[in-house]
């Protein structure tokens, strides 16, 4: 029987074939920590008694959720992260420079084929890029970064196979948000899901990292899409290792192959207050919102910013409403400047936030004062998520 991307990346990183349900140690090309998990990482690598992180070229920390630092206590954990990669020689990507996510592959650090590991939940956008990363937390983190290595039990695969065209106004969130919809909230539990399909061919890669970023989102362990011309030349642009394009095998087991035709696809929201609570948009119509927000790690790329620049030129936001604009990274937000969209959603009265999380972790720069339950404000808000 033939073997998933999922299984033929992790044999790939422990030297002998293995199959869904064993528990392997591989070797690991990248691992990443942010503001949120990094300092429980570092003390708890220090405990361990540990001199020095195995291969500095293969790590960063990223200061992007508390970003610029609101108290003195996040400013002092910043510290700590700035003088343990000043220490180490790890990349360190600090305050304005982006959110990690945008930043593991826009900086180069990741190629088709690779195994990542990064401590967020989120860690699974690379998977766009045709490799395997998955979020940990900070303890495993911290032996990852002594060794070099993890433990991973081989995750069983789901196939999406992707058809059709996406209608004027349906973007790759409504996609994602459609199939959390449809697997729920626990629907993928520690699966890979695999997409393939006439559509990869058509989609960004903005588009696929937006996609992959929110498979976590149904409990996913990762998502991976196959590689293509598009996917080869974005990371051969960036990373100077050569890309590894694995396809899994025409006879690969799959635990369920779900077909997907995105023709009559209508844009998607997801309800307060859970992420699989989702409808097509025509049913919150009329809804009133006092804030939106455009960025961090699922929207804040240069197409996002784009398509509202397109919708708000000449055009003014409701006064009653705060429009929060984060881009993904600096060099997102230099380009976007320098094609005019800034411009533009300034004048529409958008609030320009540094690249980052913003207001998404819920610490600072636009909390609500009735917000998305657990997430970014009280607990006696809606939170609407399109």
């Amino acid at each position: 029987m033939g073997r998933t991307i999922a299984e033929k990346i992790l044999s790939e990183h422990c030297q002998r074939e293995v199959r869904a349900g064993e528990i392997v140690v591989c070797d690991l090309d990248f691992l990443m920590a942010q503001d949120g998990t990094a300092p429980l990482a570092i003390s708890s690598f220090e405990k361990m008694g540990v001199q020095r992180v195995f291969d500095p070229q293969k790590m960063a920390l990223v200061i992007d959720h508390n970003s610029p630092s609101p108290l003195e206590s996040v400013s002092n954990l910043h510290a700590l992260m700035r003088n343990f990669a000043a220490d180490q020689g790890v990349f360190l990507y600090d305050v304005g420079e982006g959110i990690c996510h945008q930043l593991v592959p826009e900086r180069g650090h990741i190629t088709c084929g690779d195994l990542v590991i990064g401590a967020d939940s989120h860690t699974c956008t690379y998977g766009a890029l045709n490799l395997f990363s998955t979020g940990v937390g900070s303890t495993d983190l911290a032996a990852a970064m002594m060794t070099g290595k993890l433990w991973f039990k081989v995750p069983e695969s789901i196939r999406i196979i992707l058809r059709g065209k996406l209608p004027p106004g349906v973007y790759a969130k409504d996609l994602i948000l459609h199939l959390i919809g449809k697997f729920t909230a626990d629907g993928a539990t520690y699966r890979a899901v695999e997409f393939s399909g006439q559509l990869v061919a058509d989609l960004s890669m903005e588009a696929r990292f937006t996609i992959a970023n929110m498979v976590v989102e149904m409990g996913a362990k990762a998502g991976i899409f196959e590689a293509d011309e598009r996917a080869l030349q974005w990371v051969t642009e960036r990373c100077p290792r050569t890309p590894r394009v694995i396809a899994p095998d025409p006879d690969a087991y799959y635990l369920q192959t779900m077909e997907l035709d995105v023709t009559q696809l209508s844009p998607q929201v997801a309800k307060p207050h859970q992420v699989d609570r989702v409808v097509a948009v025509d049913e919150v119509a009329g809804v009133r919102i006092d804030q939106a927000v455009l960025g961090t790690c699922t929207n804040g790329r240069l197409e996002d910013l784009e398509v509202a620049a397109a919708i708000l030129k000449g055009r003014k936001v409701y006064p009653e409403v705060r429009f929060i604009v984060v881009p993904a990274s600096r060099y997102v937000l230099l380009e976007a400047i320098s094609k005019g969209i800034i411009e533009i959603l300034i004048k529409a009265g958008a609030v320009l936030v540094a690249p980052g999380c913003g207001p998404c972790v819920g610490t600072h720069a636009g909390i609500p004062s009735d917000g998305f339950p657990y997430r970014n404000g009280s607990a006696r808000g809606l939170g609407y998520i399109l």
